[in-house]
């Protein structure tokens, strides 16, 4: 059975992450902050190692974003 995806906050430091992840852009044109962030999802959905959870997190992405 596949484990269901976590959607409560799960960082201890949640603001560190975030400035982690700004300060990875810093100076990266549009086209080069894209292939980033495209490797990094690729880079982490290889750590899930899990498609049905995978789906679950791009699902629950594609609902953030139609909120905004």
């Amino acid at each position: 059975m596949t484990p269901p995806l976590i959607l409560t906050p799960n960082l201890d430091r949640p603001d560190d992450v975030y400035a982690e992840l700004l300060a990875a852009h810093d100076g990266l044109t549009k086209t080069q902050s894209d292939a980033l962030n495209a490797r990094l999802i690729l880079v982490l959905a290889n750590h899930i190692g899990d498609q049905e959870v995978f789906a679950q997190a791009l699902t629950a992405a594609k609902r953030a974003g139609s909120q905004e």
